[in-house]
Order: C-alpha cells, then structure tokens, then sequence
C-alpha cells in the first residue's frame, strides 16, 4: 500500500517550498489552503471553468485537476507571483480600463490564459484569442470587454517591440 503522504520540494512563485503534503490533495487546494495563495479559485472542481488555472513549468494548468504531489520538482506560477513580477500589469491595466473584469472571480485565470497567448508573439485575431480564452468562464462580462483587453495588450506590445 502506497504512502497517503508525500514530501514534495516545489518552487512557488520563485520560492523553494519544502512540504508534506496528502497525495489526495489538488494543486489548487495546496496553494490555497497550505501557502494560502488564493488568487486561484475553485470553481467546477471539472477542470472546465479556468477558474483555478495556475502555470506548471510554464504552461497554464487547471489547479483542480493536477495533484500537488505531481508538482514535485516543478516551477509553479500563482496569480500572485505573475502580479508581483509587474509580468502581466500591462494586461491588468486593459482590464480596468476595458472594464473586462466585473465580479473578479475568473479574473486570475483569463489573466493567465491572455499571457500564455501574448507570449506566443505575433498579433492574434480576435478569433485566436476567444478560442485560447474559450476553456475560461466569465458569468458577468459577455467576453467581448475581456477580446478588446487582450487585443489591445497584443498591438501595444507589438508596437513596443518595433
């Protein structure tokens, strides 16, 4: 029989974190719960809503549906880390000044869904960019406020790398 807990060394944020954690428990619940680093939220708990995205060595994962456990050896990026860093204020400025953000509760993960796009380069199509925000639910904002925020960042970071 297999070990109910594990000791696990995960970098969060940039900082070593050293824990022994229950091998049941979901990255978004560790994060929350253990570090309580709670700009992630638990939405369906169904890896469908987005509400819960983190990044996992670089690539937007749904919280809920990964095992911290499995983040043994990782690099893992809160909302909180990708704010502190100033990485995403540009993106966080669209927002407030498209008001794409309303109650806040999908907030976090459209911003990490936006960067992982914006970081691919290039301009994307309004198309491209509801169809890489299309796995993240937004109940008050309709979507269009959140495409003009991200298109926006997209043709000013374009502009500044020219």
């Amino acid at each position: 029989m297999s070990e109910r807990f594990h000791e696990v060394a995960i970098t969060v944020n940039g900082e070593e974190v050293r824990e022994r954690i229950d091998a049941r428990k979901t990255l978004v619940d560790f994060l929350r719960e253990d570090l309580a680093l709670t700009g992630s939220h638990v939405g369906c708990e169904h890896g469908v809503c987005g509400a819960c995205s983190v990044r996992v060595d670089g690539a937007v994962v749904r919280g809920c549906l990964m095992l911290a456990v499995q983040c043994d050896g990782a690099r893992v990026d809160t909302i909180e880390g990708v704010t502190d860093t100033d990485e995403i204020a540009d993106l966080q400025q669209a927002f407030i000044t498209r008001n794409a953000l309303q109650c806040g509760y999908c907030t976090p993960g459209m911003l990490l869904a936006a960067q992982e796009l914006l970081a691919c380069a290039g301009i994307p199509s309004r198309e491209q960019i509801r169809m890489h925000l299309s796995g993240n639910y937004c109940r008050c904002t309709g979507y269009q406020a959140i495409v003009d925020a991200v298109e926006a960042v997209a043709q000013a970071r374009a502009g500044a790398k020219r």
